[in-house]
């Protein structure tokens, strides 16, 4: 059974930063889109960002593009999130997803899967 597990939420000063992590299972990592979306408090779902597929490839939205960045340890079938500089803007539940990789550019429309989530909250 496919599962992910996010896991490293919690309570940073504005500019600190986190690492989120998504522990998966039952599936190869290598062959599968994992992408990150966030819910803030009375706002709607937004994507954060994805890894495309095996190739590593990974796309940002404009409101973290140079302040996060998403990476992956096969190894440990795990997926990260660092973020850095956090704004109070950031505070939401951080989601992990994951869906068969379709392409090797552009992120999947559309998750098949989706992890219980993990709080941050950017607060001073």
């Amino acid at each position: 059974q496919l599962q992910l597990v996010e896991s490293g939420g919690g309570l940073v000063q504005p500019g600190g930063s986190l690492r989120l992590s998504c522990t998966t299972s039952g599936f190869i990592l290598d062959y599968f889109a994992i992408g990150w979306f966030r819910q803030g408090p009375g706002k709607e779902r937004e994507w954060v960002s994805c890894i495309t597929d095996s190739s590593g490839r990974t796309n940002y939205a404009d409101s973290v593009k140079g302040r996060f960045t998403m990476s992956r340890d096969n190894a440990k079938n795990t997926v990260y999130l660092q973020m850095n500089s956090l704004k109070p803007e950031d505070t939401a539940v951080y989601y992990c997803t994951a869906t068969p990789a379709l392409s090797a550019t552009d992120c999947p429309p559309r998750y098949d899967y989706w992890g219980q989530g993990t709080q941050v909250a950017v607060s001073s």
